[in-house]
């Protein structure tokens, strides 16, 4: 049994991780036609017998292939039907009348929600029927304008407020659509990888401006029961817990709404290793399992005394009784809760377990660890890119190979299993958290130590008791608040995290595999060697640009600017990019992660000016680089001042670094007397090297631009930041001339409502031969002052067939 289960396995594995390093997704005949022969080498096989695999060493490699081969057919063959349900392009940016269901729990904030929408019938405007995606993810945002037509202007409409959302609804609403589009940036998060894995072809938001068709309600249906009692829990959760930020943590923990936990939380948690908590574990569907087993067994053992003419162990024993009920009631929970991937891996383990018990079978635990990944694999290849996924599947491997897992009989017994399973689990994935997130909680060890039977025997048990008795929720509360105060006093601690630059995978492999060794019960010389193979993660350092030139990268962030330059020893962050909610922002999202997964120390900040779609990630960006000074225009009253000391850009201001000349052009100091407005002031840089220089120029206009070139300042450059995005207020042609770019980079959103960058603006880059780069099509793009006419587009590094082809 072994001999097959174990190569198979192991080939599943292998055959799903090849398929997801496609570029483009091969004709739907090769993939079936792949199936046809893996099938019929199977069946060969079976009704043969070849001789020729009558060695071990042949049967384990044929079961290899062949699991391999399947696993890369049918990975193949599921993303090309799914892709054919891609949205039409020519529906991109139209209003359309759709009709459908409330899919999932809606994600609300204060004046917003998103949700998952089942369509039944869509049409344009002019009653033409047109086909969608089966789901579309779409934004109901309330408070906030938009724009008829595309652009900005005084037919800008404030929406109201959305709606009570409830799954099952259907409702007829107005929206416009996109394909799905993320932000991609070395070593951040793949948008486009995550709408994908959860079925979702097309994005966008509802229109219910005063000049559109009003959102109608059409009833409710009795489809997604389970999603519409969560939200029921969820409503009765914020009804009990006074605290919104307690009542987030209680549902996150009761019905597995992560979003419900306020940012600053998150930023704790992380901080002190123990965010895995504060989702449905498979620490929690575990223990409620085994609370479960010990109640039916108990009462299935005893049934003699409720039916004593035929007790129910006669006909099903107490222990496999007492495993299916512990495994069904795991699998209720874990559907209830968003059926993620750690609760995947715990049913399924469970069930694998329970089957083998039923069939009066025993297998080793780290052949149960494999067949169970394969399976989870099987349901959702595209999982394996999860982080989630490669947390929880290699916690639990550590866990069985270093026999943690061995049941105890005495109180102190099980205290030295749970400082070894903390100490194991702390020090064998801090590689791996290092390789997904750059960085390892110092006080995880600790924290998780207090939280861990804290969460789990106190805080997780009355989130459960208030299905039954509300006021539980608050006691919920009430413990979660102590329990906060201490991880926040932890994270406060300068030390509390390590970060260290992104490593190549070569690395986090060795690092990964070093770490299990070291874990197993092996010679300590093996285990020792395992501590080895971490150092290239513990040492690495990221290349920089030589003495005498530099590097900009344009991060991809969407309507906004940010443009990192790096030197020999220095950089400097121009701009740190939109804000997009009251949750969140670029520096957040994206510029903090970047600096982490490069080890930047950021020596200067430039906000060119106070605009949000320039200024919104400051916060962010600020607090993870406290040591750097800043350059803006902003003026001294505006609330961001009140982060740090801030000193006001003008012109004449200059300095070296590694012999690179850095120069502020432009606001001048009679500039800021006359009041302009923000775009006005914007703050316009330029660098120069020995062959090669760039000019960052923010949000000026024609009226900055004349001024500029009437001045006896070099404005030429090898590389321009397009000027207020592209936008038909800058970019003239005198400017232009003057600067006489190579390269010119326009950082703008995908799609957005202001038009940017405009056609005739880049017409008149084009007569000039420049060479322009958008951040949507690119991503993020990196240039290099000794290869001036070449640039490095994120997009073209790593392509994969579930991104936006244009």
């Amino acid at each position: 049994m072994f001999s097959v289960i174990t190569p198979f396995t192991l080939g599943w594995i292998a055959g799903t991780a090849l398929q997801l390093q496609q570029v483009q997704l091969w004709p739907a005949d090769m993939y079936w036609g792949l199936g046809v022969v893996v099938v019929l080498a199977c069946a060969l096989f079976y009704l043969w017998r070849l001789r020729v695999l009558a060695e071990s060493w042949l049967q384990t490699a044929f079961w290899s292939v062949l699991a391999c081969t399947l696993a890369f057919t049918l990975a193949g063959a599921r993303a090309g039907h799914f892709l054919q349900t891609a949205l039409n392009p020519a529906l991109e940016g139209r209003t359309l009348q759709v009709v459908g269901i409330v899919a999932n729990l809606p994600q609300r904030s204060e004046d917003s929600a998103r949700f998952k929408f089942k369509v039944e019938s869509a049409r344009g405007m002019d009653g033409t029927q047109v086909h969608l995606p089966p789901q579309l993810l779409l934004g109901w945002y309330g408070n906030r304008r938009h724009a008829h037509g595309g652009h900005s202007g005084s037919d800008d409409q404030v929406q109201p407020p959305p709606a009570d959302l409830r799954p099952g609804d259907r409702w007829q609403l107005a929206v416009r659509l996109k394909t799905p589009h993320g932000h991609i940036n070395p070593h951040g998060f793949d948008y486009e990888l995550w709408l994908w894995e959860q079925g979702l072809q097309a994005t966008g938001y509802v229109r219910n401006g005063a000049k559109d068709v009003s959102p109608q309600w059409l009833g409710q249906t009795w489809t997604h029961p389970v999603e519409r009692l969560r939200q029921r829990v969820r409503s009765a959760v914020d009804a009990q817990v006074a605290e919104p930020a307690m009542a987030g943590i209680v549902a996150a923990l009761l019905v597995g709404d992560q979003a419900a936990i306020e940012r600053g939380d998150w930023d704790v948690f992380r901080a002190t290793g123990v965010a895995h908590l504060m989702a449905i574990s498979g620490l929690h569907i575990t223990g409620l399992a085994w609370l479960a087993a010990l109640c039916v067994g108990w009462v299935w053992r005893r049934s003699d005394v409720l039916w004593p003419r035929r007790p129910w162990s006669l006909w099903l024993p107490a222990p496999i009784a007492a495993s299916v009920c512990a495994v069904l009631l795991a699998l209720a929970y874990a559907v209830f809760t968003g059926w993620g991937v750690p609760a995947q891996r715990t049913v399924w383990m469970l069930g694998v377990v329970t089957l083998l018990r039923c069939y009066g079978l025993r297998w080793p635990l780290m052949q149960v660890w494999l067949t169970v990944c394969a399976v989870v694999l099987a349901l959702d290849p595209w999982a394996l890119m999860q982080a989630g996924f490669w947390l929880s599947f290699v916690a639990v491997g550590v866990l069985f190979a270093s026999g943690v897992q061995e049941h105890t009989s005495s109180l102190w017994a099980a205290v030295q299993r749970m400082w070894r399973e903390q100490w194991l689990m702390s020090v064998c994935l801090a590689p791996l958290s290092l390789l997904f997130f750059h960085q390892v909680s110092v006080v995880g060890l600790f924290a998780n130590l207090l939280a861990v039977p804290w969460v789990t025997l106190v805080v997780t048990p009355l989130c459960m008791l208030g299905l039954v008795m509300p006021f539980a929720w608050s006691l919920a509360a009430e413990a979660l608040q102590g329990l906060v105060w201490v991880l926040k006093a932890c994270a406060a601690v300068s030390w509390a995290q390590w970060s260290t630059p992104a490593v190549p995978l070569w690395a986090g492999a060795a690092a990964l595999i070093g770490m299990g060794t070291w874990a197993m019960r092996v010679p300590m010389w093996l285990r020792l060697f395992g501590v080895v193979l971490v150092l290239p993660v513990l040492s690495w350092q990221t290349a920089r640009p030589a003495h005498g030139t530099f590097e900009l990268v344009a991060a991809d962030m969407g309507q906004g600017h940010a443009v990192l330059l790096r030197t020999a020893t220095h950089s400097l962050l121009y701009d740190t990019g939109p804000r997009y909610s009251a949750e969140t922002d670029a520096g957040q999202r994206v510029l903090v992660p970047l600096l982490r997964a490069w080890g930047e120390r950021v020596d200067r900040i430039v906000i060119s000016h106070q605009d949000s779609d320039h200024s919104g990630g400051a916060p962010a960006v600020m607090a993870m680089q406290p040591q750097a000074d800043v350059l803006t225009s902003m003026p001294a009253e505006h609330p961001l001042q009140q982060l740090g000391r801030m000193q006001r850009c003008e012109r004449g201001q200059s300095w070296l670094w590694d012999g690179v000349r850095l120069e502020v052009l432009h606001p001048s100091a009679a500039d800021y007397e006359r009041k302009l407005k923000p775009n006005a002031l914007s703050c316009v840089l330029r660098i120069s090297a020995v062959n090669a220089s760039a000019v960052l120029a923010g949000d000026i206009e024609a009226a900055q631009e004349q001024n500029l070139v009437q001045s006896d300042q070099t404005l030429q450059a090898d590389w321009l930041l397009v000027p207020h995005h592209g936008s038909a207020t800058s970019s003239t042609q005198a400017f232009l001339e003057a600067v006489g770019p190579s390269v010119a980079v326009v950082q703008a959103g995908y799609r957005n409502r202001f038009g940017h960058p405009r056609s005739d603006v880049l017409q008149r880059y084009s007569d000039l031969g420049v060479q322009v780069v958008q951040t949507p099509r690119c991503g993020a793009s990196t240039w290099r002052s000794e290869q001036p006419q070449m640039v490095q587009c994120e997009r073209n590094q790593r392509p994969r067939y579930w991104h936006h082809n244009f």
